[in-house]
């Protein structure tokens, strides 16, 4: 008996890693998250595996089918979007295995920041503009430290993945603002990886309006950043003159 807490990918059912397939195709039970994840993912499963979509479950629900069925001695896939440590969930459904003595592992996937990427064809990271990407969302039901406040992150002006928050894009830009200058380019792009995925460009000052007119109101990543700007140094690693532990530079 196991339970594994999979991460499913962004959408696109071929970006889930091969060890969270074959733990599903190992799977008695599985439970995912079907507002979210494809289900097409479920082509994995075994056709007499039972399957339950936890959008209709509460947590205590979803515990009591794991607690019965690793009694029963099965093998668990709990199946999340994206990678389950971000904004996954996941943390009180472990802690509650492990008051209960259920065994259970983490299968790490791709999250929607990274299949963006992808799409967009884009580094987050580039020489002279900036070596950091945040990862956080908009205040709702869910409360926000005051310290990580979008207007406050914004002074740092890195590359800036924002979830969950495109319901309120207008707010989102206000609070950027802050700290990133006007014609900052941003990026919203609507379930990356699927084959509907929809692409908004635009700066600071008019992407709300954009996202507005094309009617994006969730399952989208807003991502704002210079990087999009295309202005970058040229990456020391393979500078023909610089050196590090495997090749000598050309003098």
């Amino acid at each position: 008996m196991k339970v594994y807490f999979i991460g499913a990918g962004p959408g696109d059912p071929e970006l889930i890693t091969v060890k969270g397939a074959k733990a599903i195709e190992s799977a008695d039970v599985i439970i995912y998250a079907g507002s979210l994840v494809n289900k097409e993912i479920l082509k994995y499963a075994r056709p007499e595996a039972k399957i339950y979509n936890s959008a209709h479950m509460n947590l205590d629900e979803v515990l009591t089918v794991m607690k019965e069925g690793c009694r029963e001695g099965k093998i668990i896939a709990r199946v999340h979007t994206g990678d389950p440590s971000i904004y996954g969930a996941i943390q009180e459904q472990m802690d509650a295995l492990k008051n209960m003595n259920i065994p259970y592992e983490v299968i790490p996937g791709v999250s929607s920041f990274v299949a963006a990427a992808a799409s967009l064809k884009q580094e987050y990271t580039l020489p002279d503009v900036t070596q950091t990407v945040i990862l956080t969302r908009l205040e709702g039901r869910t409360e926000v430290p005051e310290k990580e406040r979008l207007r406050k992150l914004a002074r740092y002006r890195a590359t800036m993945c924002i979830f969950l928050s495109v319901h309120a894009i207008e707010e989102v830009a206000e609070e950027l603002k802050e700290g990133y200058p006007p014609d900052t380019p941003v990026v919203v792009i609507q379930k990356a990886s699927w084959p509907d995925e929809r692409i908004v460009r635009g700066t600071l000052d008019d992407i709300a309006g954009k996202v507005r007119e094309a009617n994006i109101t969730k399952t989208a990543l807003i991502i704002v950043s210079d990087v999009f700007r295309g202005q970058y140094a040229l990456s020391k690693l393979y500078d023909k003159n610089f050196s590090h532990g495997y090749r000598e530079g050309q003098s």
